[in-house]
């Protein structure tokens, strides 16, 4: 499956991969799409491994607002 998260806060590369690493560290997450000139990051996962929650939770942690 795939979600689109929109996230608020990313202006560089180094935000791109933090935002990367951070959902790309949970079990489940196969593939990262981030755009840093939409705010929309396309994630790729496995359904039942990992939740809509999770991925936000992660993605907050990193310091950014997911809408």
């Amino acid at each position: 499956m795939t979600i689109t998260l929109n996230v608020s806060g990313m202006t560089c590369g180094h935000c791109e991969a933090s935002v990367k690493g951070a959902l790309k560290d949970l079990d489940g997450v196969q593939n990262v799409d981030v755009n840093l000139a939409t705010g929309k990051v396309d994630v790729q996962y496995e359904e039942g491994k990992v939740t809509e929650a999770e991925m936000k939770e992660a993605v907050e942690e990193q310091g950014y607002d997911v809408a």
